[in-house]
């Protein structure tokens, strides 16, 4: 048999309609989007850092599905799935900025196609891609031999080599830890990445150095690295989430990220 209602129950008083007030809400600033890579381990707690640090930017993020092993045609097979990514970022609703998080793909398909991608679901979106954002911090540097440390596999470093020389930068040295998984490259240390990055420095004169790959960690450790190195110092997360602060009128100077942070955009910046 049914209880019956309480009497807290029988006596309540509904109110609808109540007045209220909207503001910009936690995108009051800015509003970005960041593709997501499903087997990247790293970029969401590097850009958190940044975003942390910054009232009224809201970061929405969204996965693509991936193959975990690293190959120019893995790395292809990226570029249909990146609209419909881009599509259920903040449905519509504009946002400033979106940024695909994949280094090694963003050179294999091409930055154009990435931005093409993108902008059949988000039209009004500026676009940028972690080497997009690497030529700009480039650029901001006023640096033009370029120290390359990837994890890639030797066919995946040759497009990345290929690429950065193309677009009139010069690589005196380029090393890589070899590695073709994602879930192993997340876990590369920031000993050996600064290991790594020393070994460059040692073997050839470069303006900047450059630490390819959305897994691999440097935020919280490069202003203190380039400190102790007296060079400038990125990475794919690192210069991307610069870059699309900058890109969507952020002018913040956050230094505790490094030098990076204190610059504003290039003259022309490498966005299309």
């Amino acid at each position: 048999m049914s209880q019956p209602a309480s009497k807290a129950t029988q006596e309540t008083l509904l109110f609808e309609n109540l007045p209220y007030e909207v503001d910009g809400g936690i995108a009051s600033r800015a509003s970005i989007g960041l593709i997501v890579l499903a087997t990247d381990y790293t970029i969401e707690h590097e850009w958190r850092q940044v975003f942390a640090a910054l009232d009224g930017v809201a970061l929405y993020q969204s996965r693509i599905h991936n193959d975990n092993l690293i190959t120019p045609e893995s790395l292809r097979a990226m570029g249909p799935r990146i609209i419909e990514c881009a599509r259920v970022i903040t449905p519509d609703t504009p946002v400033d900025v979106i940024a695909y998080g994949c280094t090694s793909a963003s050179m294999a398909l091409g930055e154009e196609q990435v931005f093409a991608n993108i902008r059949q679901a988000k039209p009004d979106a500026i676009c940028t891609t972690p080497i997009t954002a690497a030529f700009a911090a480039f650029d901001a540097f006023k640096a033009r031999r370029i120290g390359v440390l990837t994890p890639y596999p030797a066919d995946v470093n040759r497009i990345v080599a290929d690429y950065i020389a193309a677009r009139g930068f010069h690589v005196p040295v380029f090393g890589s830890f070899n590695a073709d998984r994602d879930t192993v490259v997340a876990r590369i240390t920031p000993q050996s990445i600064e290991q790594g990055v020393r070994e460059i420095i040692k073997h050839g004169e470069v303006d900047a150095i450059f630490v390819s790959c959305t897994s691999v960690r440097l935020m919280h450790d490069c202003a203190e690295l380039e400190k102790q190195l007296g060079i400038p110092l990125t990475s794919s997360n690192h210069a991307m989430a610069w870059h699309a602060l900058r890109l969507a009128g952020i002018d913040d100077t956050l230094g505790q990220f490094g030098s990076l942070y204190d610059l504003p955009l290039p003259t022309e910046p490498g966005n299309k």
